[in-house]
């Protein structure tokens, strides 16, 4: 059964449609990523999975049973973007605290505390005020009371954004230990260079639609371009291998092959070059990063829009002509 599940999502403000039908799926186990620009609606998404904003249509599911019902929402954790503990608290009071709102126990809570502070690395600075502490501390700090009361899924809103890139690992490996403990993440952010890293799944929200989602690898693979690699002194046969149709041009020590987009695979050029007795070193099919592929996409749905206009010179004679 899948943890979040919606289909055809929408959410409008009024004339402003927010959400145009969204439809995604997070399996049990996933870090899911999802990534936008500032305006996407990733926010409004995920806080109508959580109940805190009610949709205008379509179907949205957390955890097998609809969005917003009350008893979901104690297995889910969440940690909203800006967040802000009072910073007279310790990260021990402040932990008991989100304890005792979730009804543990007396006993409960201090074991709690214990684990988790362990876990984000805060332990030996728990009895500090939270005004102490840096910026990747107090978010820390926000993903232990995300899972303090042992959540299912782990709702996260920008969890890196703001922390040094020392700050970042730390997030992205205790990402990982939650994901290793079992628990299913679905976090947003604006830094695809993190969502790269850890996601299993990501999808890509552009003006409230889904404009490209997968894993990873599928995303970021260039169909039909491979780099070939052969062993030191031998010459790639560019001439050969563009008779029986493909395209090869040299970059550094490789040589990069298009195959183009199709069935064709590259074993015709990998057989030539067995034919003519050369060594195959290197072979990858060649990838783009995550930013190219939100760039193009971002572009692709709304050509310019999201771009600051270039600024036009004035002539110097209507310049002076204002003074």
């Amino acid at each position: 059964m899948a943890v979040v599940s919606t289909t055809e999502l929408r959410k409008n403000y009024g004339q402003i449609a927010a959400l145009k039908g969204v439809s995604i799926q997070v399996e049990p186990g996933q870090i899911y990523g999802l990534l936008g620009q500032n305006g996407a609606g990733k926010s409004t998404l995920v806080k109508i999975l959580l109940g805190i904003v009610r949709k205008t249509g379509g179907d949205a599911y957390l955890l097998g049973y609809p969005a917003g019902t009350t008893d979901v929402r104690r297995r889910v954790g969440y940690l909203p973007e800006d967040h802000q503990f009072p910073g007279y608290h310790t990260a021990r009071s402040l932990l008991d605290f989100y304890g005792r709102l979730y009804g543990l126990s007396r006993d409960d809570r201090q074991k709690r505390i214990a684990e988790c502070l362990e876990i984000v690395g805060l332990q030996k600075r728990m009895d500090y005020k939270i005004r102490t502490y840096s910026k990747g501390m107090k978010q820390r700090l926000g993903i232990a009371q995300a899972f303090f009361h042992d959540p299912e899924v782990i709702f996260l809103d920008e969890p890196t954004d703001g922390v040094d890139p020392v700050g970042r690992k730390e997030i992205r490996d205790l990402l990982q230990q939650l994901k290793a403990e079992g628990r299913t993440i679905f976090f947003n952010s604006h830094l695809l260079s993190e969502v790269e890293m850890i996601s299993d799944q990501v999808a890509i929200l552009q003006k409230g639609e889904i404009v490209r989602q997968g894993t990873v690898a599928d995303l970021t693979r260039q169909e039909g371009r491979f780099v070939i690699g052969l062993a030191p002194g031998q010459a790639f046969p560019t001439e050969a291998v563009g008779k029986i149709g493909y395209a090869a041009t040299r970059s550094g020590d490789h040589w990069e092959v298009v195959t183009g987009v199709g069935d064709r695979g590259i074993d015709a050029v990998l057989g030539l070059l067995h034919e003519q007795g050369l060594s195959l070193r290197h072979l990858v099919e060649k990838k783009q990063t995550l930013e190219d592929v939100f760039v193009s996409m971002v572009e692709s749905a709304e050509p310019g829009t999201d771009r600051r206009p270039a600024r036009v010179a004035r002539p110097v004679a209507a310049r002076r002509a204002d003074r």
